[in-house]
């Protein structure tokens, strides 16, 4: 498939494509007359690494860990290093770092929220 059938796909842009082709992370044929010809694989990959950007990894961590992860579920393959776990085990606690002070942020949210709401009988002020 064309590079505009891919973005369509997966709803990433063709520019973002064109980069994760340049860092290694997206791989294309090309035709005779040089267009990008993606398999359909293609579509699992960029949807794992839109899922692996999400996350808060950047494109070298994304690109030392693709190689390690099968495109049609995602799971893991044989191809997985004792580095690259302890690589993952920094990024997931790094993960849980922010889930929690996230969960405090919306806390303190949830409390000025509901201090902020007067009851129905109250009036402003008092």
């Amino acid at each position: 498939m064309r590079i505009g059938e891919l973005a369509r796909r997966t709803g990433v842009s063709e520019r973002s494509l064109r980069y994760y082709e340049q860092q290694g992370l997206l791989e294309a044929d090309r035709t005779p007359g040089g267009h990008r010809d993606f398999g359909e694989w293609a579509v699992d990959r960029v949807v794992r690494i839109q899922v692996l950007f999400a996350a808060g990894l950047n494109s070298e961590a994304v690109g030392r860990m693709l190689p390690c992860m099968r495109d049609s579920d995602g799971g893991p393959n044989e191809v997985a290093t004792d580095t690259l776990a302890r690589d993952l085990t920094t990024e997931r606690e790094r993960i849980d770092r922010a889930i929690a002070d996230l969960t405090r942020t919306r806390a303190i949210l949830d409390e000025v929220i509901a201090t902020a709401r007067l009851p129905e009988d109250a009036e402003p002020g008092r």
